[in-house]
């Protein structure tokens, strides 16, 4: 295989953009509904509370959003795997296997110092296309460990 390849999760980009609108929706829905009274003394509900809650509205909603940062992409030089916190950049030479076993929610890359880098990208709850992702960057890892047999014997 060559050229690169590219995957982001399925399911769970649907559900953090369909969480997010709702996320906002409510918190300006509820943002209507401060008005009059705090129920408490003379205090009442100002536009600038009003805003505010809208305000964190937004704030959560990119909070969840954050959930459509995973990636990985791979090419014959190595594999660059960006999870919702933190980002690696690979060459094959320090990968071992590409790993999605039973019972396991994501694909993970197990290195040569025995560390395992989850790829969230890949996720069991997205089932054919995940296995579609673990089959292509398995593939591009064998087709570097196979040229660099060659270039050893050669």
């Amino acid at each position: 295989m060559t050229g690169t390849v590219t995957f982001r999760p399925q399911r769970a980009r649907k559900v953090a953009i369909g969480a997010a609108a709702a996320i906002v929706i409510v918190f300006t829905a509820v943002s209507f509904g401060l008005t009059g009274s705090t129920g408490e003394g003379e205090a009442v509900f100002q536009r600038g509370d009003q805003t505010a809650m809208i305000g964190l509205g937004i704030a959560f909603a990119a909070g969840i959003l954050l959930f459509l940062r995973p990636r990985v992409d791979a090419d014959a030089k190595g594999i660059r795997i960006r999870n919702v916190i933190g980002s690696y950049d690979l060459p094959w030479e320090v990968v071992r296997a590409i790993r999605f076993e039973r019972g396991v929610s994501f694909a993970g890359a197990e290195l040569h110092d025995d560390e395992l880098v989850t790829i969230i990208a890949l996720q069991v709850v997205d089932k054919e296309y995940a296995l579609a992702g673990v089959r292509a960057l398995r593939e591009l890892f064998a087709a570097h460990q196979a040229a660099a047999a060659t270039a050893e014997s050669a």
